[in-house]
């Protein structure tokens, strides 16, 4: 079997966007608590496994910078100012993902229904692959999350999870890395 194919990702030819995790909306987001976690784990798997990361913040000075929860764990990365509900309409943002020359997508951030659902249209209308990772995606309410998460698969994205990504990304049971990984997600 090959894992080349677009229904797979890889830690060579994925990048994870992380969209507008920020202080004032995520207040009120519904189960924060449990996409922070996830979200959490999946930034570590990133960093264990050599996936770069693309941070985005929506109108900061409206919704705040990125929570610090997040930012703690990337400080070295620096947010893509948006203003377009979608990445793809930022200048900036495509630049950064071109950058990384990937072309499978693993999106995650708030709102489901609005700015991740609409940037992962775009994508997969400018060819990439884009997988979405249902318990790292959240709206304010249980049921724009469900419409997005719905609706982005409906017009062709992949969904997984957390640990079902990191174990993806991992590959084999033969890895160097598989203590790490599991550490993580336990």
């Amino acid at each position: 079997m090959s894992y080349n194919s677009k229904h797979f990702v890889s830690s060579v030819d994925s990048v994870i966007i992380i969209i507008d995790l920020q202080e004032k909306l995520f207040k009120v987001i519904h189960e924060k608590e449990r996409l922070l976690e996830n979200l959490q784990r999946l930034i570590e798997g990133s960093q264990i496994l050599g996936v770069p990361v693309l941070l985005t913040e929506q109108n900061p000075h409206g919704l705040g910078a990125t929570t610090p929860a997040v930012k703690l764990l990337l400080p070295d990365i620096k947010p893509i100012v948006k203003y377009s509900f979608s990445c793809c309409g930022e200048k900036n943002f495509l630049e950064n993902l071109n950058m990384t020359q990937r072309k499978n997508i693993v999106l995650t951030g708030i709102e489901s229904h609005i700015c991740v659902y609409q940037s992962c249209v775009d994508l997969l209308n400018l060819g990439y692959s884009v997988h979405v990772v249902t318990d790292c995606v959240s709206s304010r309410t249980r049921e724009n999350q469900t419409l997005g998460i719905q609706c982005m698969s409906n017009a062709g994205a992949f969904l997984t999870g957390t640990e079902m990504l990191l174990f993806e990304l991992l590959r084999t049971a033969e890895s160097d890395k598989l203590k790490a990984i599991s550490r993580i997600v336990k």
